[in-house]
């Protein structure tokens, strides 16, 4: 698989979304075919209203892309069918130089793994086994085409039996004593073109006569048959070599080994690979939801690389990335957020500017380079802007945002006001979520001096429900930094026509008397002209989690 993901952070917002999709625009009109627009969580209403309003599709869903057992595995199946025979197989096996084959019916289930080792045992028994060296399992139609010959009568030809293998190449009167001391009914005799055997073996009522060299069958030795409801195959080949073919047909569900491991196709490869390679197995079915077989995963298929790439885009910290993105390729980031503590194995192109908005810098890329910016991706790139900025009022706007806002404008045949109150108009967190998912839905990790927390935002227009729901939306956050054993969770919500703010904080009960804004209520903090998370508030919070560290007393110096 070759991809190139350009994906915004969790829980993301109009900003993460509108910047994966232009920028992943741009790199496929700048060369990159293989840059694909995705996301790791769920839309929310006003990204869905953008998205509808200018008819995009969201990007793909991608919940982690650590490297999985469906990246490696061999999709091309080959395979027999249970009924297959194990001449069937073995000429598979040689043709395509397998040493082990799995078996599945028609609905794509694996019964069990055909290996070459378990099959010359098989075809090629010790010779201190006795008679049981001379048995086989299979119907007279099945032996027939085995050994490709012609089954000239057959009676019961399509059940399946245990067959006895017979030479017919001694005398006569050792041959007529040899068959007295096996019961007919099973007999499988082989013989040449010597009549007497034929007929000696036919009056005995033996259950089969196999005819080898490829002649011409006396019209007699047939006439007697038909009497004696005795079948008869016309092998082609001399006697060795049908005795050897009819050995291998036996249908295969007999040799298999109904012993195997399998995976599903989306199983982290870490989490089984040490399971696979410590198993006595070679090769691994690999299964879909359905439980049918899509793949075959070999101990090999560790070792190929898996050539995913990501683009990240409005983020730059792996506690807010999508899961596993710390074991593939990180190529890029674009971002206007606060360098975290990401490392990468090997230089990359990090572009981070202090602007309002990702959108911002995507729509530069086109502007700058002169690359055709379509009107429905123009249109994205300014709801990005205006949500960021809440149209170009918060404190976080540059003169950049501004115009580049105003470009965009002409691009989409939008008045970036009057859409910016529709965006906001529309999709009220408060008034259509449960407090859980309200609480989460634009929420974003940090960590500072080893010290993790989370800073959720909800833009409203009033805080009327907030005041609504708050002991509702207080447990929600609660439970949630719980869960997440985070040293407090904080969650703004913005009244973007005032342009003011309350904080709800949960948690570390220190940092919370550090706080020095007006406090309406238990955790409740009025903030006013406080409207960005990342330029306002997080500075603010991280400087107060500094002071608890040190004991020093906060007197409000750094308050945004």
């Amino acid at each position: 698989m070759s991809e190139i993901l350009v994906i915004g952070h969790r829980n993301p917002d109009t900003d993460a979304i509108c910047s994966a999709i232009g920028y992943a625009e741009y790199k496929r009109r700048t060369g990159m075919t293989e840059a694909v627009a995705a996301r790791c969580g769920d839309t929310n209403d006003r990204i869905d209203y953008v998205l509808d309003t200018f008819r995009v599709p969201a990007p793909k869903f991608v919940a982690d892309v650590s490297p999985k057992v469906a990246d490696v595995m061999q999709q091309k199946i080959l395979s027999v069918r249970p009924d297959s025979t194990a001449a069937d197989a073995l000429r598979l096996m040689d043709e395509k130089n397998l040493r082990i084959l799995p078996v599945m019916d028609e609905t794509r289930k694996c019964h069990g793994l055909l290996s070459l080792f378990k099959l010359s045992k098989f075809l090629f028994p010790a010779a201190n086994r006795g008679r049981h060296s001379r048995e086989v399992l299979s119907s007279l139609s099945g032996l027939a085409a085995t050994v490709g010959g012609e089954l000239m009568l057959g009676f019961h030809s399509d059940r399946e039996e245990e067959l006895i293998l017979m030479i017919g190449a001694m005398g006569l009167d050792s041959f007529s004593t040899r068959l007295e001391q096996v019961p007919s009914e099973k007999l499988c005799v082989l013989v040449g073109d010597r009549l007497d055997i034929q007929e000696v073996a036919i009056l005995s009522s033996v259950r089969v006569l196999v005819i080898t060299g490829g002649g011409v069958v006396n019209p007699k030795i047939l006439e007697i048959a038909l009497r004696k409801r005795v079948s008869v195959i016309l092998s082609p080949h001399d006697t060795a070599t049908t005795v050897s073919l009819c050995r291998a047909s036996v249908p295969v569900r007999h040799v298999l080994n109904e012993e195997f491991l399998c995976f599903r196709e989306t199983a982290p490869l870490a989490a089984v690979r040490e399971e696979a390679l410590s198993s006595g197995f070679f090769v691994f079915p690999v299964l879909d939801a359905e439980g049918q077989t899509v793949g075959i995963l070999s101990k090999t298929d560790f070792l190929k690389s898996v050539n995913r790439k990501l683009i990240l885009v409005d983020h730059n910290e792996l506690s807010q990335a999508v899961q596993g993105a710390d074991e593939v390729e990180i190529i890029e980031i674009l971002d206007h957020h606060r360098i975290g503590s990401l490392a990468t194995q090997q230089p990359i192109l990090f572009q981070n500017e202090p602007v309002g908005s990702t959108c911002t810098l995507v729509a530069d890329h086109f502007f700058l380079n002169q690359v055709e910016l379509p009107a429905q991706v123009a249109g994205l790139l300014l709801a990005g802007v205006v949500s960021d900025t809440l149209n170009l009022t918060s404190p976080t706007t540059t003169a950049r945002d501004s115009q580049v806002l105003r470009r965009l404008e002409a691009v989409a045949g939008l008045n970036a006001r009057l859409f910016t109150e529709k965006l906001f108009a529309c999709g009220s967190l408060l008034t259509l979520k449960p407090a859980p998912q309200a609480v989460t839905t634009d929420c974003k990790e940090y960590e500072e001096n080893r010290v993790k927390f989370s800073v959720a935002q909800i833009e409203e227009v009033g805080f009327e429900q907030f005041w609504k729901r708050k002991d509702e939306l207080m447990a929600a956050l609660e439970n949630y930094r719980a869960s997440g054993e985070y040293h407090f969770s904080a969650l703004l919500v913005t009244d973007v026509t005032t342009q003011n703010s309350l904080l709800m904080l949960v948690g570390n009960e220190k940092l919370l008397k550090r706080i020095d804004y007006p406090r309406l209520e238990a955790g409740i903090f009025e903030l006013r002209d406080v409207v960005s998370r990342k330029k306002q508030l997080l500075p603010y919070l991280t400087h107060c989690l500094r002071s608890v560290e040190k004991g020093v007393k906060n007197k409000g110096e750094n308050k945004p």
